[in-house]
């Protein structure tokens, strides 16, 4: 009798973000979890067989640089979740940020941003491809005249946005933008951290790049740095190339650990935003605190996304209060953690005055919407009425 097997694209995305990636073939001695192939080279019996996979005449693996068997089952993984040919994994979602980038453009070129995005993505934009002879022009992504009129204007070689904005929560519209950088011949980049391929595969709606610091949701627990991007064969190819000599490239235990964290990261992420949503509700009817920003309100393009949920993070300002005052509060938590990460099992507060948007001016956040009230929450996995009580507490304390 014949065995028909059921294709991994047809299992639920609970099933296959414990399966993806792993070995198809098992023995008796095959190890159920993928080994840390924890070297920097690979052996050979022949140098015939190396120079082979050198010249890719055969599929293999010759120095971690170029590839290593954890960090690939770790980017199949990435590849399934988010319906794309392939994946690529970094050091660090930044660095993942910058290959996007450092593909698309060369001097003289001009990228097409949105002004609202994390910190970071802002500052390597406009203090460093400048300097490089890229120009950036930043927009309100979600304004799609004003993104249609600077790519009119500017003709990038790319777009870049975030699914839904670090921190104040905008949703952009993929498909429009899609449609907009490719009738420029601009490749469409979208740094998909916040929601996660379990909400949104942007490369299914048109985008070039789905861009990921797995440091957050996919790890999941706080112990790691790493990115990753997916694309099309193509996209990833030329990216693997021009890594092989930027050499941003995630060790092999944290290409582990971001493995490990995707199993588990659609019962952890449903957790969270079902929390959020929670918590969102309850701070709205609390008079201390204004200007809820969650994505779960009905604002932007809701039917690109793949459930109900809206993501785990939220924003929000605290009401008549200066930096110090945000210090204070931040200070008196006693289960949610004052840091600058998100996505991990433990509620996370940020302050993206101080942290994520530091290095922005003044100015500069205002123009955006970032005030010196606003604080950033990513909810974790602990009790949602625990993660309130404690900011509760905090604020009554800080607040007097």
């Amino acid at each position: 009798m014949t065995r028909t097997a059921r294709p991994p694209s047809s299992w639920s995305v609970e099933s296959q973000a414990v399966h993806a990636g792993e070995t198809g073939y098992r023995s008796a001695a095959t190890s159920t979890s993928t080994p840390i192939f924890m070297t920097s080279s690979f052996h050979y019996e022949t140098t015939d067989a190396l120079e082979r996979v050198l010249a890719y005449d055969e599929p293999g693996f010759v120095y971690t640089r170029y590839g290593n068997p954890t960090t690939h089952a770790f980017e199949t993984a990435v590849a399934q979740l988010e319906g794309t040919d392939e994946a690529l994994a970094f050091s660090s979602g930044m660095a993942a940020i910058y290959a996007a980038l450092a593909l698309c453009v060369s001097a003289g070129d001009s990228v097409v941003a949105s002004r609202d995005i994390y910190g970071a993505s802002f500052s390597v934009l406009r203090d460093h491809f400048q300097k490089l002879g890229v120009t950036p022009v930043f927009v309100d992504i979600t304004d799609l005249d004003a993104v249609s009129a600077a790519v009119a204007e500017h003709r990038p070689a790319a777009i870049l946005a975030e699914t839904l904005s670090n921190p104040l929560l905008r949703i952009a519209d993929i498909r429009a933008l899609a449609k907009i950088a490719h009738a420029a011949e601009a490749m469409l980049l979208i740094d998909n951290t916040f929601a996660t391929p379990l909400l949104v595969k942007p490369c299914s709606l048109g985008a070039d790049m789905s861009i990921h610091s797995s440091t957050k949701y996919i790890g999941g627990h706080g112990d790691l740095t790493g990115g990753v991007i997916a694309g099309s064969s193509d996209v990833i190819g030329s990216l693997r190339e021009q890594t092989k000599m930027l050499g941003a490239i995630p060790s092999p235990m944290d290409a582990w650990l971001s493995l490990r964290g995707i199993k588990t990261m659609p019962l952890r992420f449903d957790r969270q935003c079902t929390s959020a949503r929670e918590i969102a509700e309850v701070l709205r009817g609390d008079t201390r605190f204004a200007s809820i920003l969650y994505p779960g309100d009905n604002e932007g393009p809701q039917d690109q996304f793949l459930s109900a949920h809206r993501g785990a993070m939220m924003s929000f300002e605290v009401v008549g209060a200066s930096r110090e005052t945000i210090f204070r509060l931040m200070s008196e938590l006693e289960l949610v953690i004052p840091a600058t990460t998100l996505g991990d099992v433990y509620s996370l507060m940020l302050y993206p005055a101080m942290a994520s948007h530091r290095a922005l001016t003044p100015e500069e956040r205002h123009e955006v919407g970032i005030t010196e009230s606003l604080v950033r929450l990513s909810v974790g996995i602990e009790s949602p009425k625990d993660i309130l009580d404690d900011i509760r507490q905090a604020a009554s304390r800080a607040l007097g």
